[in-house]
């Protein structure tokens, strides 16, 4: 099998899962260049906030942006404007990829600044 499929199946398992549960969803995108983080809607329909690697708000002051203090930066500032926005608790879809590394990086980073898994 695939990699990327075997991902993917983990992905929607999950996301059906979080689907059931009505609350919004923070997904995270990791490719070999950058971190995308989002907050979806309950229903999945809006994304209401936000970040990556990719904004100049993010990436200032960051030597690299493929490693576990980049991921950390954009945790943090999804979750505050995920907070702005009026969003405390968010259920984490990984979309699959194992909870180590990047992905836990910004995963407790999202909850130093105050969202709620």
């Amino acid at each position: 099998m695939d990699k990327n499929i075997a991902r993917l199946r983990r992905a929607k398992t999950t996301r059906s899962h979080i689907r059931k549960l009505g609350v919004p969803r923070l997904s995270v995108l990791r490719t070999g260049q950058h971190m995308y983080a989002q907050v979806f809607s309950a229903d999945g329909s809006v994304v209401l906030a936000s970040a990556s690697t990719v904004e100049t708000a993010v990436r200032e002051g960051l030597t690299g942006l493929k490693n576990a203090t980049a991921a950390a930066r954009v945790g943090a500032e999804v979750a505050s404007r995920a907070l702005k926005a009026g969003i405390e608790k968010v259920a984490f879809d990984r979309s699959g990829y194992r909870y180590h590394g990047r992905i836990k990086a910004l995963a407790d980073a999202a909850r130093e600044a105050g969202l709620k898994f």
